[in-house]
């Protein structure tokens, strides 16, 4: 098995990881701002992907099924309800935007208690506060989703992908700058154990 240590000290490897995560980085940016800027465009365009998705999922359903057992009528009812909600959300998106409103809304709730539970565990930390700041804005965002529902959700979103897409975007370009750090500690541990080698 391939350790962390080895990964850093290939070059080859870290420079392609290097360059892609820069690349990578700049399109969700880019993605990302235009995503907060329209969030209507957003919101339809991930009702349309999560379409794709389950369309996909479905016609490979519906293909292991044929292959496997085609008797196998919950795998074809599984298929069938992949693809009829995949053309649904395509007619209507609306209902595909909805959809990941909700989820999206239970996602941040639950994000919030998990949130508020570490930070009663961790209360002798110092930076406790911010796990209880996190919750509180999950919980804040989570009430705002539900709130409006289901007409919040064409615009919040959009929004919320596109924030999310952003700070993705922020993190792979600083992801560079803190590979390098890694590998001049992992450096200065190895010389230093080296030296303390050589004086033993």
């Amino acid at each position: 098995m391939v350790s962390v240590k080895d990964l850093l000290h290939d070059k080859e490897v870290i420079e392609k990881v290097k360059k892609n995560s820069k690349i990578i980085g700049i399109i969700f940016l880019i993605f990302g701002i235009l995503g907060t800027l329209f969030p209507l465009i957003m919101s339809l365009t991930s009702a349309y992907f999560l379409a794709w998705i389950l369309l996909f999922s479905g016609i490979t359903i519906g293909f292991y099924t044929y292959k496997s057992n085609k008797k196998d009528w919950i795998g074809w009812l599984k298929a069938f309800i992949y693809v009829v909600t995949a053309i649904l959300i395509t007619i209507y998106p609306g209902i595909g935007v909805a959809s990941l409103g909700i989820i999206l809304a239970m996602y941040l709730l639950m994000d919030s208690f998990a949130s508020f539970a570490l930070a009663a565990q961790n209360k002798e930390q110092k930076n406790y506060w911010l796990i209880i700041l996190n919750g509180v804005f999950s919980l804040i965002l989570a009430i705002i989703f539900l709130v409006g529902w289901p007409f919040s959700s064409l615009f919040l979103v959009g929004l919320y992908v596109g924030i999310s897409l952003f700070f993705d975007g922020v993190i792979l370009l600083t992801m560079p700058s803190a590979i390098d750090k890694l590998q001049e500690e992992i450096q200065k541990q190895e010389n230093s154990s080296t030296t303390s080698q050589a004086s033993s």
